[in-house]
């Protein structure tokens, strides 16, 4: 209601399949946990809002710990359990059009070699379209969605990226993130010293234009094959500085509306969203209740 309100029609929403799966049983579905997601689906049908289904833990695999116990790249039970899942999903909400839900197979597969990334997307399209033909699909890019996909060109699906470059500013004193606490406060555009392993050091830089020449030339060939682009993430944690992260926002924005990409922020409530954020250097407006960064709310409505 919310997003609808505000006049956004997307929403991605990320899952694990442990909540509605017996962890010793990765074949034992419990309805009562899936009802919740069927109850997601119909909001979005009711407010007008496409809902982007994402295994964010698949079995076999998620970006994030504890480490699944079976590895979805080379393991063919983790494989049948992941193509067994999508399946599920795909039988539950066939029917419904694609303007209301879509499937995001795999948050963010990791620096894996090309030809193990593909062999699984494929074995999950096959999955989803021996249910239902004609649902629409997206991979993740490879390299935690950052790296463009060229091999999934001839499935017919679209692909996956991210908007979080440079993580110096997206991800500014985030406690997940390894050295994150060391770095020096971000600008925008950002400069900053890299010391190498040999002592050396070299100067990075970032601005529009190289967010324009990394992270968005590279897709745009995908792009001129027909192949769908959507930013599935982006944001920037609590703890960069405001006009930095506004600053950084803007060109970002810009950049994926020159490319008619749609995006997706992380999230709508917490550290990277617009209600809930808290960040100390925001004069915040009261909202039903909830702290509004009103001046990233605008920036995102104006896009």
């Amino acid at each position: 209601a919310i997003l609808a309100e505000w006049g956004f029609d997307f929403v991605r929403l990320p899952m694990s399949y442990l909540c509605w799966t017996d962890p010793r049983d990765w074949l034992n579905l419990r309805e009562r946990p899936l009802k919740d997601v069927d109850r997601a689906v119909e909001l979005g049908r009711q407010y007008r809002v496409h809902v982007n289904l994402n295994l964010h833990r698949a079995p076999g695999y998620c970006v994030n710990p504890p480490k699944e116990p079976l590895d979805l790249w080379t393991d063919d039970k983790a494989l049948d359990a992941c193509a067994f899942h999508w399946a599920h999903l795909a039988q539950r909400y066939k029917g419904i059009p694609g303007s209301g839900v879509s499937f995001d197979l795999l948050n963010e597969p990791s620096d894996m070699k090309e030809e193990q990334y593909v062999r699984v997307v494929r074995r999950l399209v096959e999955a989803i379209r021996a249910e239902d033909p004609d649902r629409l699909v997206i991979a993740d890019g490879l390299k935690w969605g950052n790296e463009a996909v060229e091999a999934l060109v001839g499935l017919g699906i679209a692909q996956s990226t991210r908007g979080y470059a440079p993580s110096r500013v997206s991800h500014y004193h985030a406690s997940w993130v390894e050295g994150a606490g060391e770095w020096p406060e971000p600008t925008w555009p950002l400069e900053y010293i890299v010391k190498e392993k040999d002592g050396t050091e070299k100067r990075e830089s970032w601005d529009k234009d190289r967010l324009r020449r990394q992270q968005i030339e590279p897709w745009q060939q995908l792009q001129a094959k027909g192949v769908g682009v959507h930013v599935g993430e982006w944001g920037a944690h609590n703890r960069t500085p405001h006009p930095v992260v506004l600053a950084w926002m803007a060109d970002c924005l810009d950049l994926w509306k020159e490319a008619r990409w749609g995006w997706a922020l992380w999230n709508l409530r917490g550290s990277f969203g617009v209600l809930d954020s808290g960040r100390k250097d925001v004069e915040y407006e009261t909202w039903r209740g909830h702290p509004l960064d009103r001046r990233m709310l605008e920036l995102l409505r104006e896009s």
